[in-house]
């Protein structure tokens, strides 16, 4: 079997499907090669016709393509769930995020904010404005371009406070990661699985979203900083 399962999907699970993809072709024999960009772009490429086999993006996007029938019936199912971290410069002092004031705090304490795009920022303006400092840091808010972890906003001295998911900021150079939101503030999301309608080996793609939600891919999940969405087994 030497034809490469192609799929798509978001910078969070990047590196947790390069380690998967590793090890079910070590496995199984079941070559599979992912192509990741920031969510939007990629739910786009999927409206426009791109071709692949499977597709791992955040849940709400694959319930709106599942919709809109992009994807094969039945096929999509929820993985992992990924908080959202926040995190500073190395060197910096990494601010106390235990309750909602500690995270006031640092928001207040920061010059600049950096956030992604995608679910995860979108929940953080959100989450900014629950807290009532919308407009004390509405000049402060520095978007990373679709695909850039926020994290390396940090690193480049153009932000001093950084929130993004836990596997995009936990290998970065010159990062250091501070926590997940404390109590009612915390932020995740869950990413899903799906196989393409277009797919042109839906057989083996269905097999490789098994893998991913075996126990193998469980493990695989907690050391990247996310958890197995339960009942995500087949």
């Amino acid at each position: 079997m030497n034809t490469v399962i192609s799929g798509l999907s978001s910078m969070a699970t990047r590196p947790l499907l390069a380690e998967l993809s590793e090890r079910i072709r070590h496995v199984h024999g079941l070559p599979v090669r992912f192509e990741s960009a920031g969510g939007v772009e990629i739910a786009q490429r999927v409206r426009e016709g791109a071709e692949a086999d499977l597709l791992v993006l955040a849940d709400g996007a694959l319930t709106a393509l599942e919709e809109e029938g992009h994807l094969l019936a039945g096929s999509a199912r929820p993985l992992w769930i990924s908080q959202v971290v926040a995190a500073v410069p190395a060197g910096a002092p990494v601010p106390v995020l235990d309750s909602e004031s500690g995270l006031r705090s640092a928001l207040e304490a920061a010059r600049s904010i950096a956030y992604s795009t995608g679910p995860s920022g979108t929940a953080l303006v959100e989450l900014i404005g629950r807290l009532g400092l919308a407009d004390a840091l509405a000049g402060r808010l520095v978007q990373a371009p679709p695909g850039v972890p926020a994290g390396s906003l940090l690193a480049s001295g153009r932000a001093d406070l950084a929130f993004q998911q836990h596997s995009e900021l936990m290998d970065l150079p010159g990062v250091v990661i501070a926590g997940p939101l404390p109590g009612d503030t915390a932020i995740s999301s869950t990413f899903g699985g799906a196989v393409l309608a277009s797919a042109s080996r839906p057989g083996p793609a269905l097999e490789v979203l098994d893998f991913f939600g075996s126990d193998t891919g469980s493990e695989s999940a907690r050391a990247r900083g996310m958890r197995a969405v339960q009942g995500s087994k087949r």
